[in-house]
């Protein structure tokens, strides 16, 4: 329902000026034609509306106008979004769905050009975006950034491909986003140099107020894995200005339960004023980005959201260019046709293919951190069996990792993985950062070639495999998104969630964790599909032999 004229009368948290006042919005035609400063009976706040700094719609296992719906229940009205997960399976041709299908709702995204597709050279990718694809993506109004620039080691080496994209992004006037994590010293100075100004890696207060120092701003991140809210809360006392609020990756069902409302909430309750958090939550991005989104000022679009109150922090109302979006946890916005595109060439396994062996006394181990994207290394003397072969170990949680090329006729890379927990069977999903290709945990060899071959069978998705079930959640969109209702996808996914949970994950997102285990980019150990990979060094770790040659 749109609204060509209409008022809205409560605490008008004026964050462009920092000031909280009684009064009147007067809206027509989609923009703020007054602000009355006037006595009121209502008490409720109205406020800009919110803004994700930098995330991959992809994550969500949604389409853009499906996560569109989901988003403005919350409060959200824009993001920056990197769709580098579509582009690294199908190109150009699947930065074009995104954009394409952005189009069709109301919502204000705006999307980042993919600076490193692929993202490495040590993963097999669907696709590859050259130097001229990405001057053409960043000509365009609705491309507001060069997205994060992984190649860290391609910044720091002056790297002839990835100054060729810093230059076309200088020469059209965007923003270049960051990916450093832990990136410090005299590193981290040459990378700023390189003219990066945003990171959403920082992982401890010190990495972030570093990088501040020397000009970058920072995104703070809480998403369904990587989350560094807590520690880099401090930062919006001083820094506000200079921050910004993102989740980066948000799987389904926690996008159901909250987004960056929650990120306020939480941030307000830990004693920051929230004048200066919804300053992060709203100006930052528009001013860094240049984005058309309102922050109530007479003039602006009518970008604006209700909530109750400063403690609760529930979100009444939401509306974009004067036109109410959700209500009272309703969305307004309707499904649309999605035309499902895809790039799955995997054949079915067999158990036997899960084989690995070692010469070495003692083994290579990714040991996950439960909440964080990075990993340790850990060393572990194997447990054999009869035949020479690595068995996985349940009592010290030690199980096999196993990442296949889905883009064409291959043997998985085999590896193990400490602290995820499982008791049984095993979990997959063809959502693997960067390049997606499939990735699975499991107890057993039988086990992993179960999950896997789900995924294979339906195309892309994510699966789980115990003796008495087989489950599986298909993402026909490019092996990675849902062409689904948004609910009800958080639902079924909240359902795969639980059953990896009880087959003895402790880990708060076992599916999202998952994806990450082959993110080659984010250290120290991860596996690509075509091995071991030491994300210190940018090499590959030689430590077994598969079964099959």
């Amino acid at each position: 329902m749109t609204y060509n004229s209409f008022s809205l009368s409560g605490s008008i948290v004026d964050v462009l000026n920092q000031r909280i006042f009684p009064g009147t919005i007067h809206v027509e035609n989609g923009r703020i034609t007054s602000v009355a400063e006037e006595s009121v009976s209502e008490t409720h706040l109205i406020l800009p509306g919110l803004i994700d700094a930098h995330i991959h719609i992809e994550s969500s296992m949604l389409v853009p106008t499906e996560f569109a719906r989901a988003a403005v229940v919350h409060g959200t009205v824009a993001t920056v979004s990197d769709p580098h997960e579509i582009a690294n399976v199908l190109g150009m041709r699947g930065v074009d769905f995104m954009l394409s299908n952005a189009e069709q709702s109301p919502f204000k995204f705006h999307f980042s050009a993919p600076s490193c597709v692929p993202a490495t050279p040590f993963e097999t990718a669907g696709a590859e975006l050259s130097a001229p694809e990405i001057e053409t993506l960043l000509q365009r109004p609705d491309i507001v950034s060069l997205s994060e620039m992984m190649n860290v080691p391609g910044v720091l080496n002056d790297a002839e491909d990835v100054n060729e994209k810093l230059r076309l992004a200088r020469i059209a006037g965007k923003v270049v986003d960051g990916h450093a994590p832990g990136l410090r010293g005299e590193a981290v100075k040459k990378y700023v140099e390189a003219g990066i100004t945003t990171d959403h890696e920082c992982f401890s207060l010190a990495e972030a107020l570093e990088k501040l120092s020397l000009g970058m701003q920072v995104q703070i991140r809480e998403g369904s894995a990587a989350r560094n809210l807590d520690d880099l809360i401090p930062l919006l006392d001083e820094h506000y200005k200079n921050c910004m609020l993102c989740s980066d990756d948000k799987h389904p069902d926690d996008l159901a339960e909250g987004h960056i409302n929650e990120m306020v909430k939480r941030a307000i309750a830990a004693g920051i004023d929230p004048l200066k958090v919804l300053w992060s939550a709203s100006v930052t991005p528009v001013k860094t980005y240049k984005l058309d989104i309102g922050l109530m000022q007479t003039g602006d679009p009518a970008d604006l959201i209700l909530v109750d109150d400063f403690d609760n922090f529930q979100v009444k109302a939401t509306y974009i260019n004067g036109e109410l979006m959700a209500e009272n946890g309703t969305t307004k916005l309707s499904s649309q046709v999605v035309e499902p595109i895809n790039k799955f060439e995997a054949a079915l396994q067999t158990p036997q293919l899960f084989g690995i062996k070692s010469s070495q006394d003692q083994v290579p181990v990714i040991d996950v951190i439960d909440g964080q994207l990075v990993t340790k290394k850990y060393s572990w003397h194997p447990t054999l069996n009869s035949d020479g072969f690595i068995e996985p170990n349940i009592e010290e949680d030690i199980l096999k990792i196993a990442v296949l090329n889905r883009y064409s006729l291959s043997k998985p890379a085999v590896a193990l993985i400490r602290n995820f927990g499982l008791k049984e069977g095993a979990i997959a999903s063809s959502v693997a950062h960067d390049s997606h290709n499939i990735v699975a945990v499991g107890t057993s060899n039988e086990d992993l070639a179960k999950a896997m071959n789900l995924i294979i069978q339906n195309q892309g998705g994510i699966s789980a495999v115990t003796k008495k079930t087989e489950h599986v959640l298909p993402l026909p969109v490019a092996g990675i998104m849902s062409d689904d209702d948004a609910f009800r996808v958080g639902v079924s996914y909240g359902e795969m969630d639980d059953l990896a949970k009880e087959m003895g994950s402790q880990l708060g997102a076992p599916y999202m964790t998952l994806s990450f285990m082959a993110l080659l980019v984010i250290p120290d150990i991860k596996l690509s599909d075509k091995g071991l990979f030491d994300g210190t060094t940018f090499q590959f770790i030689d430590a077994f032999e598969s079964s099959v040659g």
